[in-house]
């Protein structure tokens, strides 16, 4: 798929999302947003795909929504607008129900919505110049597209609330120290790659049951996620990769 601001390529069993608008440093319009929906379902409908990288051309992940585009009108109806941004925020939070697992290779600036992107994904690797900007309060506009959520799961209460209060923008080592991230790299999009090239080599149903538990053990208590997680691990008893391994085991 190559779309005007949006591409998908494919190596074997490797997809990757590459956000293309580096004139504008990727910001969001709702035909960007359209594209990235686009490609997520065709993600999802594939097969032969095992994993899902995202990254970005240029200087910038993203740099958010273009206001202009996205909010129209803002004398209207709050309900009038908040019709208009459901969707926008479906378009990319398709990520949250892929299967396989996603990985964010950020390098430059991730504003706003550009942070809901990365930290939709799985994994996020931080590049040298990565920087997640979650500037909301500083022009007078609520966090949206699950930025609250994202953050408050990924960093806790007390440093989410802080982050979002005070705008904060974060570097690649701020970020990995509070959550956000999960490793800084030198070369974002080849460790990126380099992982997906790994989750690719195992068993997509393991790798779908692992997402699940993780998600579970989030979501739910102790004894919601052992539950789900003897069931996963049974399953995996039963599949040719965990037999050869038993057939060597003490050899």
């Amino acid at each position: 798929m190559k779309g005007e601001f949006v591409r998908l390529e494919e190596t074997q069993a490797i997809r990757h999302l590459v956000l293309d608008a580096p004139q504008r440093r990727n910001a969001l319009d709702t035909a960007m947003l359209d594209e990235i929906a686009e490609a997520v379902r065709t993600v999802a409908a594939d097969r032969e795909a095992r994993v899902l990288v995202v990254s970005a051309e240029g200087k910038a992940f993203c740099a958010g929504a273009d206001v202009r585009n996205l909010f129209g009108e803002p004398n209207r109806p709050p309900a009038e607008i908040r019709a208009d941004m459901k969707p926008i925020y479906g378009s990319f939070l398709g990520l949250l129900d892929l299967d396989i697992p996603t990985i964010a290779a950020v390098g430059g600036a991730a504003v706003g919505a550009g942070v809901n992107i990365a930290l939709a994904c799985d994994v996020v690797v931080a590049g040298p110049s990565a920087r997640f900007a979650i500037t909301f309060a500083d022009i007078g506009l609520h966090p949206g597209g699950g930025c609250s959520w994202f953050l408050t799961r990924r960093m806790g209460y007390p440093r989410a609330m802080a982050t979002i209060l005070g705008a904060e923008s974060l570097d690649a080592r701020e970020a990995f120290e509070a959550g956000l991230v999960s490793e800084c790299a030198d070369d974002e999009k080849a460790r990126a790659l380099e992982l997906a090239a790994r989750y690719a080599e195992r068993d997509p149903g393991l790798m779908k049951d692992m997402k699940r538990a993780v998600r579970i053990a989030a979501d739910s208590g102790f004894a919601t996620t052992l539950e789900f997680e003897s069931w996963a691990q049974a399953s995996s008893v039963t599949q040719p990769r965990f037999q050869e391994y038993m057939a060597t085991f003490g050899r």
